[in-house]
């Protein structure tokens, strides 16, 4: 019995997806395996006969160590939503390619899956990498700052105000929140909510701006440990879970994801005990960049946490990168589904290579952008630098307590006075040009709450 047209097409497009997963390629058994449907052996090397007339499958070597790869064209993705509006592309890898043919297939054909402790197992830090040595030096390269020997934190303490606004609102877009840039922009400065838009979303773009000033304001003290993650949890879930003590714990109980075949583990034992090893493999990761994915990688396939795993995975990610002074990553334009997709090549395959496509891309974007606003500001002042947390933890306490002119004019001169003499004149000038300088679009870098900042202006002011 003749195969239909239907069915030889059917059974292409599983090739091309079977031939696509394997990396480095695969003999005909191995294809064979990786395929997600039946088809007979001797029907098999006909379809790779027809794949290899049409140009889209390779071979290499010969006779019994033949073995077939998919060849990479045009290996983009783009595409257009209502919330994102367009979507740049971004190249893919032949192995990202395979794992998205597969994830992308209806979820009643692909293979229910659960925990794999494996994974996490044969990942030997500083022997074991998901980032090859080029791509380490070239993102090295991208994201230097110049501030390698600077006091951890630096960097990202020079461009807060921006990355406060760029991260909030693309970790929460990730999430598919509807809050425009702008909108966004408008709540982190102003404190005004967007009309038309729900309360949980404003919520989580407010957690994100604590989150970020989590780890900005404390680069020296926070690491891959519990403190730092459980911390970082309790401020991104913030008001925003059933169970209001479950922020800042590992959950109790199982948990589903939607879109996915993958089941992650519901034993409490056994989460503290692999959130734990993450942990520990995460901390002793020498390069910031491994560090980075491997915290974007395994985070999110354990489920540590009732919910908010993926935006917890998203800003650990910049721990690693604000203690080396190097730019952050923001997921500045990085389409949701792609990136939804790469985990989900995580949950069901244990394949990183379309998540590390999304990585390495979103990363090179977002210090691009980075390099720009620092030219925008110019060269950072040494002075300013050397007394950045005087100064801050000064003009934090004019507009907290909202002191008006006389009183902050003793306050500087007082403080200015636990200086050596020859600082004194300087900080004094400094001060006063940073409260003058204090307006509605940049009071977020001194950690003000817009309701704090309206008070002091009205004293200010009078």
């Amino acid at each position: 019995m003749k195969n239909s047209k239907e069915d030889i097409e059917r059974e292409l497009q599983a090739l091309k997806r079977a031939v696509g997963s394997l990396e480095g390629g695969g003999n005909i058994d191995e294809v064979q395996v990786a395929l997600d449907i039946a088809i007979e052996l001797r029907t098999l090397q006909r379809r790779v006969k027809t794949l290899i007339g049409q140009g889209t499958i390779a071979t290499t070597g010969k006779g019994r160590a033949i073995k077939y790869h998919l060849k990479a064209l045009e290996i983009v993705t783009q595409g257009e939503s209502e919330a994102e509006g367009p979507v740049p592309a971004i190249p893919l890898s032949r192995e990202g390619k395979g794992i998205l043919n597969i994830v992308t297939l209806p979820v009643q054909r692909r293979n229910p899956i659960g925990y794999n402790r494996d994974f996490l197992d044969s990942y030997q830090p500083d022997t074991s990498s998901y980032l090859t040595i080029e791509e380490k030096q070239r993102l090295a390269k991208i994201g230097f700052t110049g501030l390698n020997n600077a006091v951890p934190g630096t960097y990202a303490k020079e461009i807060l105000q921006r990355l406060l606004i760029d991260l909030a609102w693309n970790s929460s877009r990730l999430e598919g929140n509807t809050y425009s840039l702008l909108d966004t922009q408008h709540l982190l400065d102003q404190g005004v909510h967007a009309q038309n838009k729900s309360e949980p979303e404003a919520q989580m773009i407010l957690n994100h701006k604590d989150a970020i000033e989590f780890i900005v304001q404390n680069t020296n003290e926070i690491g891959f440990n519990r403190y730092t993650i459980l911390n970082l949890h309790a401020l991104l879930s913030n008001n925003l879970l059933n169970t209001p003590a479950a922020s800042g714990r590992l959950r109790t109980h199982g948990v589903g994801i939607g879109g996915s075949v993958y089941t992650p583990l519901s034993m409490h034992q056994m989460i503290e005990e692999i959130f734990d090893a993450i942990l520990k493999k995460a901390d002793e990761i020498e390069d910031p960049f491994e560090q980075a994915f491997f915290i974007m990688v395994h985070l999110p396939y354990l489920q540590p946490f009732d919910d908010v795993n993926k935006r917890v995975s998203r800003l650990a990610a910049n721990i690693s990168l604000s203690k080396k002074n190097l730019s952050p990553l923001s997921f500045i334009d990085v389409p949701q589904k792609l990136y939804i997709d790469g985990l989900l090549g995580i949950y069901e395959l244990n394949k990183v290579n379309l998540l590390k496509d999304v990585f390495l891309w979103a990363y090179e974007r977002s210090a691009k952008q980075y390099a720009v606003q620092r030219q925008l500001l110019g060269e950072p002042d040494l002075f300013r630098m050397k007394y950045r947390e005087q100064i801050r933890g000064l003009i934090t306490e004019i507009v907290v307590e909202a002191a008006p002119k006389d009183v902050a004019s003793i306050l500087i001169n007082a403080r200015a006075l636990r200086l050596p003499q020859e600082d004194q004149s300087k900080f004094i000038q400094t001060a006063e040009t940073e409260l003058h300088s204090l307006h509605a679009g940049n009071f977020a870098r001194y950690y003000l709450r817009p309701a704090e900042f309206t008070r002091w202006q009205e004293a200010w002011n009078k």
